[in-house]
């Protein structure tokens, strides 16, 4: 979810273009940025993905999400389109791994024995172990397991989270609290040579050093032979900050985190008001 809203322009047209721009790529986070508060995709989305494609310009989501979820959610267009899944340490293209950033066992283990000791501790957190194949829980309540299920399509309950027999990309913490206050700061020891990434009010998202959007982003862009100028980017949360950086055309939807505000260059409508395809619209010239 946002941080408290700041008070925005409905869009702020500052820089942009007074005619179609040359833009090949279109790389959005999902949750509160093109998906509503009720975690709808927009209206219009569909014909306006093709209208992309037919114009030559990709579209590819980038989100804290599964890839699975990911596959699923754009089944009727996903041919073709890139899925930059979780937080960037996975990266899919019709079914065929483009990129990953796997984390060391013994560093997975670690964190879950972290949050085993944040438990007892009395805190109400749960730990989401993300592998390539699925995604792994051990915390069996319907509370939290309902807020996996949101995020994650594919998912196993196991017995013990240190025995995943899965390349682990990512783990993925839900704070029924403030993640950014409580769990966060209790996982300062792995921010060393980690990162700790909160990437939603309630989740902390904890990877190598080397993942982020923003990496897959300009590896993506290597691949393609697509410049920064030629990229457009939206987000709205800190895990949103490198992929920010990636593109010349980034945009921060009204009421998002402060420091994506102040990173972005420009600003957009909020996800409830169909911020990403209003801008698409406008600086495409559709």
């Amino acid at each position: 979810m946002p941080a408290t809203p700041i008070p925005t322009p409905l869009l702020d047209t500052a820089g942009l273009p007074t005619g179609p721009a040359d833009i090949r790529l279109i790389v959005t986070d999902m949750d509160g940025t093109l998906l509503d508060d009720a975690k709808r995709m927009p209206d219009g989305l569909w014909p306006m993905l093709a209208e992309l494609r037919r114009r030559g310009v990709l579209f590819s989501p980038a989100s804290g999400r599964q890839y699975a979820t990911l596959a699923r959610q754009f089944a009727e267009v996903a041919e073709g389109m890139v899925f930059i899944a979780e937080n960037g340490t996975y990266v899919v293209r019709d079914g065929v791994e483009l990129s990953s950033d796997t984390l060391d066992a013994s560093v997975a283990a670690r964190i879950v024995r972290t949050v085993r000791e944040l438990v007892a501790d009395g805190v109400d957190v749960g730990a989401v172990v993300c592998g390539k194949r699925a995604a792994y829980v051990e915390r069996t309540d319907e509370a939290f397991l309902a807020e996996m299920r949101r995020y994650y399509v594919e998912h196993r309950l196991v017995e013990d989270l240190t025995a995943v027999d899965d390349d682990v990309i990512k783990i993925a913490l839900f704070d029924f609290g403030s993640a950014e206050h409580t769990t966060a700061p209790a996982f300062a020891a792995f921010a060393e040579s980690h990162q700790v990434v909160v990437s939603g009010e309630h989740w902390v998202d904890v990877m190598n050093r080397t993942a982020n959007k923003g990496t897959a982003l300009r590896g993506l862009q290597r691949a393609l032979g697509i410049t920064p100028a030629q990229t457009m980017v939206f987000g709205d949360y800190l895990n949103d900050l490198e992929m920010l950086d990636a593109a010349d055309w980034s945009f921060a939807m009204a009421g998002a985190h402060p420091e994506v505000v102040s990173r972005a260059r420009h600003l957009a409508p909020s996800s409830n008001d169909n911020g990403v395809l209003r801008t698409i619209s406008r600086v495409l010239g559709l």
